[in-house]
């Protein structure tokens, strides 16, 4: 049974892998700052799977306790890294923080997995790092343009130090997953995103408006060139993506994959504006949703939506939910809390 670990575990889309990685018979060990997570997640991995990770609550800022920390864990045959600041938003008012987070503890963990003989490294990447790309939808090949963000800004310098390293040592196998809008929660509803103070993403402020926590859902323009003129995304179910994770590491640890750094993008294929989610919202939850249109918020890109082939065909991965699915998962979720 091989040891994983999963940084930033307790997060959204870690602690559905989390859950992913166990039920597939993974031994799981999760570092969480709980910066941006709640110590409450444990007891929902635990009501889904049966079992309880190993938990460890430290900063990967702190570069010595990195290091002791994967000195004492030597057997770990993977690493999946999540930890990281992740708000578009909140990158534009606060860059140093991500750059510090974001770049710091990337390179602390690869430091120490350079050292061994044979590792495994799956990258949280974004589909972010191709800024407003010309052509929809988006492959694999697309060109890396400068990014809109500091957020964006630090995943495209994390794939091209990922890379760096896998250049100069062959015993370091990475994959970088590039992956578009995730939405949703478990279909037990014992997990799912759970934003510290007031929501980045757009589904949780439109569960929490839904549910009366928040008085009034902004939309960021409504005279983008779209259907609609509001935003379109690539909206994808956390489950699915938690999926994709497992496919990804079980390909590392198989020794299919053909370089030793390899990307794939994760969506659905379909772009989905700002308006098509409140409607799917209103579908699922029988509400009408207050919202107003407000002003463009800066660092937002006009569209953004996955072609899909390369992992379904090389990974053999698809998404399998619809919006309405992830939507309507997001919606019992937020009704638990």
């Amino acid at each position: 049974m091989a040891k994983i670990l999963v940084t930033g575990g307790l997060g959204y889309i870690g602690s559905h892998t989390v859950v992913a990685l166990q039920e597939a018979g993974f031994k799981v060990v999760i570092v969480d700052n709980l910066s941006n997570a709640s110590i409450k997640v444990l007891d929902g991995i635990l009501a889904i799977t049966g079992k309880l990770p190993e938990f460890e609550n430290f900063d990967l800022r702190d570069k010595h306790k990195t290091q002791q920390f994967l000195k004492k864990h030597e057997d770990i045959s993977g690493v999946i890294h999540f930890a990281a600041s992740k708000a578009v938003g909140e990158s534009v008012e606060n860059p140093l923080l991500y750059y510090e987070n974001n770049v710091n503890t990337l390179i602390y963990l690869l430091q120490e997995l350079n050292k061994k003989d044979n590792a495994n490294f799956i990258f949280s990447s974004s589909c972010t790092v191709y800024g407003q790309a010309d052509v929809m939808p988006i492959t694999e090949e697309a060109p890396i343009k400068q990014a809109e963000s500091p957020y964006g800004n630090t995943k495209q310098i994390g794939e091209a130090i990922i890379k760096d390293t896998c250049k100069a040592n062959k015993n370091v196998n990475a994959i970088a997953l590039r992956y578009f809008n995730p939405i949703g929660a478990h279909k037990s509803s014992k997990i799912g995103e759970l934003p510290i103070g007031v929501p980045q993403n757009l589904v949780p402020y439109i569960t929490q408006t839904g549910a009366g926590i928040r008085e009034q859902l902004s939309v960021f323009g409504d005279d983008y060139p779209t259907t609609d003129g509001t935003c379109v995304r690539d909206y994808i179910h956390v489950v699915d993506l938690a999926n994709a994770h497992l496919v990804a590491l079980q390909r590392l640890l198989d020794k299919e994959n053909q370089n030793n750094f390899e990307v794939f993008n994760l969506g659905t294929g379909t772009g989905s504006s700002v308006l098509e989610v409140i409607k799917s919202f209103e579908r699922v939850s029988n509400k009408n949703l207050n919202y107003k249109i407000v002003e463009r918020r800066e660092g937002d890109i006009v569209s953004a939506f996955a072609d899909t082939k390369k992992a379904n065909s090389v990974l053999g991965w698809k998404a399998k939910s619809t919006l309405d699915d992830a939507m309507d998962s997001a919606w019992k979720w937020q009704q638990t809390l």
